[in-house]
């Protein structure tokens, strides 16, 4: 009976499987060849070209990749300090708050990123909302922080924490207190509880929001263009420019196919090594 259940289940899933196929792999397959046709071609019926890749370091495109790369390395490390105390508190101390906390930080997706984005601009440039009451009340202003690398972070920190926070809380949700209690009353201190206990059983969780944070914050564009003012380039902006200005198909494929490939193979590790079921509370 079960073989019969399965069987149904793998017969039941194949349309959504091929329309996944389709809606997913197909379009990556085509810029996969688009990245192997010669430069300023917009047709596959091209003999195999792979100059594109080599244009990646002649002109110096790996250095958005690693600039988009170390970004958001940094945002995600930020985003988990940050986010690990406010997860904790919605997964073990706010109880009822929690969903007043989880609706507030919902809603902040509701609006477009790019408007809230320039909201930061409009308050943090010269002779904005802060700096510009500053000014009239005592006379002295401060250089505004736009335009650099730290407020890029601070960008990608402000998007991106809702998808560090949500697997994070759910993480820490599955830390059983009766460990935490028991290790305390062996004689466990709070450091030990944290690095021994809560770290090791919410691991599932802090994967998870790593994964999300860092891959959204690699391929973002809008937070170095509105709040960098492409004081650095990355290298998702690189891809847009060689799309769309450039037209320059080949080129733009490769620099994706670069990212795929890296993003995706950090991606399938971290999931390979996260136990997807335990975090959905389906039991085998």
């Amino acid at each position: 009976m079960q073989k019969l259940n399965n069987k149904l289940g793998y017969l039941s899933s194949l349309p959504m499987l091929a329309i996944f196929a389709m809606a997913f792999f197909a379009p990556l397959i085509v810029v996969a060849l688009f990245s192997i046709m010669p430069p300023k071609v917009f047709s596959l019926s091209n003999a195999p070209d792979f100059s594109a890749y080599a244009v990646f370091f002649q002109q110096g495109y790996y250095k958005s990749l690693l600039w988009s790369l170390g970004m958001a390395l940094a945002s995600t490390l930020v985003l988990l300090v940050v986010c690990w105390p406010l997860a904790f508190g919605m997964a073990k101390v706010f109880k009822g708050f929690t969903l007043v906390l989880t609706i507030a930080v919902v809603m902040s997706l509701f609006v477009s990123e790019n408007i809230r984005l320039f909201g930061w601009v409009l308050t943090l440039m010269k002779g904005g909302l802060i700096e510009g009451h500053i000014r009239a009340w005592t006379g002295n202003g401060f250089d505004s922080p736009l335009y650099g690398v730290p407020i890029i972070i601070s960008g990608l920190v402000y998007v991106y924490l809702p998808f560090m926070l949500f697997p994070l809380a759910q993480g820490i949700s599955m830390v059983p207190d009766d460990a935490r209690q028991a290790a305390a009353d062996l004689g466990a201190t709070r450091w030990q509880i944290f690095t021994q206990i809560d770290i090791p059983l919410a691991a599932p969780g802090i994967v998870v929001g790593c994964l999300l944070s860092f891959v959204l914050a690699a391929g973002a564009v809008a937070e170095a263009k509105i709040l960098g003012g492409q004081a650095v380039i990355t290298i998702a902006d690189d891809i847009e420019t060689a799309f769309t200005f450039g037209q320059d198909w080949p080129l733009g494929s490769a620099l994706s196919v670069i990212l795929i490939v890296i993003i995706g193979s950090l991606a399938l590790f971290g999931v390979s090594r996260v136990d997807l079921d335990k975090i959905m509370g389906r039991k085998r």
